[in-house]
């Protein structure tokens, strides 16, 4: 591995992490396109890369101060996260059936139809506003317990 290219998968690891950090995103969002775009990875290469990633506990830091300022329901994050293993598998099993140009498709429309959504069409309602504060939060959870 060359020097530039180990600078450049520093280089989309840092943003991927800031954004993550920042906004919740990185892994497709950052990570494939860039790793495609920049590094020359096929779409299955720069997709397993990505996903080989958040196998680790690279977002943790960012994690801890999201509970620090108590904005993590642990409920939530082992649901999703037990159907986060079971759509990965399913989803790795399609897409490892597509051909790469296939995949480049599929890839980017779901990143322009999940753009066009969030710009045009959120009528989400507000979320519920918390205190921001991790006592608080633990306060909340059980009082209702």
């Amino acid at each position: 591995m060359t020097t530039e290219t180990i600078l450049l998968l520093l280089l989309v690891g840092l943003v991927a992490g800031t954004l993550s950090g920042l906004v919740g995103v990185g892994g497709g969002i950052i990570m494939v396109p860039a790793l495609v775009l920049f590094l020359g990875f096929t779409q299955k290469q720069a997709q397993g890369t990505s996903l080989g990633i958040m196998l680790l506990p690279v977002g943790i830091l960012a994690v801890l101060q999201y509970y620090k300022q108590g904005y993590l329901n642990f409920n939530t994050v082992l649901i999703m996260s037990a159907a986060f293993v079971v759509g990965g598998f399913l989803g790795s099993k399609l897409a490892l059936s597509l051909s790469d140009d296939k995949m480049k498709k599929v890839f980017a429309i779901i990143l322009l139809l999940v753009s066009l959504k969030m710009l045009f069409f959120d009528n989400s309602a507000k979320p519920k506003q918390t205190s921001g504060n991790k006592d608080a939060l633990i306060q909340n959870i059980e009082n209702k317990n």
